[in-house]
């Protein structure tokens, strides 16, 4: 195994122009996801690292760019992980389940009321119920029910066979690795000369009014400063830490030895496209 695994960087930008063309991409269309800001963030990533953590998977939006051959991916979200981990050992499997499914809001209620317990027909219909949701957003009832009612704008198809094998050859890598668990047991792990991506959950439209006490449900004031802890404790050990995160001066402030750009995004999280408006966000990086 050699020391550091180099990317080519022009590749990467190229890629990062073209987020819904190029291959392999996101087989999830995941809230918050970075897919169409992944040209913002090329500036901030090394053309040489060891490993490559990304604790917040998401949709991988960040890890399909980069393509690594070594990496830990990680995530609380158990349906999320599972996906992931399915798709990566059989994508034939995934994909025989998925492209018998129709695309109708009787389909959709009758899987999200009754979910297989079978490996792979349940990572299909996590990516089914993904694709056809209101937004791609994941959300479960205090029973830990999936409750994301379905969108109002289906798409064409979900299954993208050629899309999926290839994500799964990218996460059949010797080297990638795949957990569930909190941020804390990957990015705790980071050492010298690792690349961190970390993309927390957080909504950006509450900026300095209400912010803390709304964004409490997504994640905890007292999970940004643990955040932000082991952000620091890995820049310390010498890897190299990109973050994005609400730009929030509380937030921001929770970063004394990091460096900000702020970028733009559209919103996508209102139910009324028509308040879907410009909002600021922050990239934190080492």
């Amino acid at each position: 195994m050699t020391d550091k695994q180099i990317i080519e960087m022009t590749d990467i930008s190229e890629r990062a122009q073209k987020p819904n063309s190029t291959i392999p991409r996101p087989f999830l269309k995941w809230a918050g996801s970075k897919r169409a800001l992944l040209g913002n963030f090329v500036d901030f990533i090394p053309s040489t690292f060891r490993t490559y953590r990304e604790p917040f998977l998401g949709s991988g939006a960040m890890f399909f760019l980069l393509r690594p051959d070594r990496a830990v991916l990680s995530d609380a979200c158990r349906e999320l992980i599972q996906s992931f981990v399915a798709l990566r050992d059989n994508a034939g499997q995934v994909l025989r389940h998925l492209e018998n499914l129709p695309i109708d809001r009787q389909t959709f209620y009758r899987i999200r009321k009754n979910r297989s317990p079978h490996k792979y027909r349940r990572a299909a219909e996590f990516i089914y119920l993904n694709k056809t949701c209101w937004n791609g957003l994941y959300r479960v009832n205090a029973s830990g029910i999936f409750n994301v009612p379905f969108g109002s704008k289906s798409p064409k198809k979900i299954a993208e066979p050629e899309n999926i094998r290839q994500c799964a050859k990218v996460l059949r890598k010797i080297e990638v690795a795949i957990r569930e668990c909190d941020f804390e047991g990957n990015l705790a792990q980071a050492s010298r000369g690792d690349l961190v991506y970390l993309d927390p959950p957080y909504v950006t439209s509450h900026n300095d009014n209400g912010f803390i006490e709304y964004n409490e449900v997504l994640f905890s004031w007292k999970d940004q400063k643990r955040l932000a802890a082991l952000a620091e404790r890995a820049r310390r050990m010498g890897a190299h830490v990109v973050i994005s995160n609400a730009a929030d001066r509380r937030v921001i402030s929770l970063y004394p030895n990091f460096r900000v750009k702020f970028i733009n995004r559209v919103s996508t999280l209102a139910s009324n496209t028509a308040k879907r408006k410009a909002v600021k966000e922050a990239v934190i990086f080492s």
